[in-house]
């Protein structure tokens, strides 16, 4: 079994900062692709920033410049640092991955429960 788990998120004033983390664990071999998506009431699911296992970011446009990716290869883990959050930033968010178990002939996705992240104005 895979699971990925996350933490960090909660309610902030406009303006402020906000860490969310997710770690993955099971029997990974390896992995393409983690990264977060956001989904807020009535709106379809985006993608908000990903990272490559190498150094490859790719972020929202309406998240440029504020938030940033990170990951821990050797940790199975993603961060998203959010700073100068907006009320529109209201949305649970989604830790992804794109990994590969052991035994299992290809990747494939796999997504956190969902931390709700609140932001107030």
């Amino acid at each position: 079994q895979v699971q990925l788990v996350e933490s960090g998120g909660g309610l902030v004033q406009a303006g402020g900062s906000l860490r969310l983390s997710c770690a993955a664990s099971g029997s990974i071999f390896s992995i393409k692709t983690m990264g977060w998506y956001r989904q807020a009431p009535g709106k379809q699911r985006e993608l908000v920033a990903a990272m490559t296992s190498g150094t490859s970011t790719n972020y929202a446009d309406s998240v440029k410049g504020r938030f940033t990716v990170s990951r821990d290869n050797a940790k199975n883990t993603v961060h998203l640092q959010m700073n100068s959050l907006k009320p529109e930033d209201t949305a649970v968010y989604y830790c992804n991955a794109d990994l590969m178990k052991y035994g299992q002939p290809r990747y494939q996705t796999y997504w956190g429960q969902g931390t709700q992240v609140n932001v107030s104005s």
